[in-house]
């Protein structure tokens, strides 16, 4: 008999409005609610996935609306006691880069919020601004579980004005929340954000993400793997990711290409939907990075072909995906 797994999607479920870069205009909720939906639809019938989030009042029957279509999710972490969630606009420049203007936030995720899900095989973290996750919690469930901990550097990489603009900053306090995190997952932007100087000149700032490499990854993954994590794992825009690990102490990097989609409607939450691949990937055998990174890409894949739910597709399909692009998924 197949073991029940239980995930645990821990973030914000923002309104998002949103401009494509086509000019198309809608609203919807976002963020964990892609990684949610792209587990229940392949984890169904054999466990069950958790997102926890605080939410506001007025948003709580439309998530609940969202998530009931999906038998495997159990919304009993997603709270709206504090009357406090994200808001935000999102306007995309172009496929890949967008602007982003915040106008309500969420209190942060909490070890009380955790305490009742601490038999879940794997906690996947996908905060968007750096506030949303205290650090006590990460270590807390290191303390008191044995579940797999995914942490996205989205969150610790972008802050707030008091305009409700959106920047992204350094993560000066990295090397606080490496020991408590076991995969890392993160895109080129925001490895930049990560892997940062003592000290700049001036002029080094003004233009420091206009022409991102990809040089300073494996210095980079060199360093974090020291540090706690067991994998990196970088997407590398539209051509896959890649995958850094240490084996007897020797930095391996492998390369996982994407799954080319020929038609791509929206672009938003594929990031996000990427994180709950590697989850879903991670929660049997928790160091197969590469199969996790092809049901990572499979799921992002799948978010750009429409701007429903409706594009997440059950095991068996992203299975025949995974294999009609791979040859396998092991």
């Amino acid at each position: 008999m197949q073991k029940e797994s239980r995930i645990a999607v821990i973030g914000p479920i923002p309104r998002d409005h949103i401009t494509t870069h086509k000019g198309e205009v809608f609203e919807k909720y976002g963020c964990i609610t892609h990684p949610t939906i792209g587990i229940a639809q392949l984890i169904q019938g054999h466990g069950t996935v958790y997102p926890i989030s605080h939410i506001r009042k007025k948003d709580m029957p439309a998530v609940r609306e969202i998530f009931a279509p999906y038998p495997a999710i159990d919304m009993s972490g997603v709270s709206d006691e504090a009357d406090s969630g994200d808001v935000i606009k999102l306007k995309f420049l172009d496929q890949n880069f967008r602007e982003e203007r915040q106008t309500a936030f969420m209190n942060p995720i909490m070890p009380r919020d955790l305490a009742p899900y601490l038999g879940c095989d794997v906690f996947v973290f996908v905060p968007i601004t750096d506030h949303e996750i205290a650090l006590d919690t990460l270590k807390y469930l290191k303390e008191h579980s044995e579940g797999l901990i995914i942490f996205d550097g989205h969150g610790p990489t972008h802050t707030l004005t008091i305009s409700g603009q959106r920047h992204k900053k350094f993560w000066v306090e990295r090397d606080l929340w490496l020991p408590y995190i076991d995969v890392l997952k993160m895109n080129l932007e925001e490895s930049w954000c990560t892997w940062y100087k003592h000290e700049y000149k001036e002029e080094e700032l003004t233009d420091l993400l206009d022409d991102i490499g990809q040089d300073h990854l494996k210095p980079m993954a060199d360093y974090i793997l020291d540090m706690g994590p067991k994998a990196l794992i970088i997407t590398t825009d539209e051509s896959g990711c890649k995958v850094f690990t240490k084996e007897n102490g020797t930095l391996k990097e492998d390369f996982v290409p994407s799954i080319f989609m020929q038609h791509v409607v929206d672009t938003t939450g594929c990031g996000d939907s990427f994180a709950g691949g590697l989850a879903y990937g991670l929660k049997d055998v928790k160091d197969d990075y590469i199969k996790a990174a092809k049901y990572a890409n499979a799921l992002g894949a799948q978010r750009t072909q429409g701007s429903t739910f409706s594009v997440f597709k059950p095991l068996s399909e992203t299975d025949k995906m995974i294999e009609n692009n791979y040859k396998s998924i092991q």
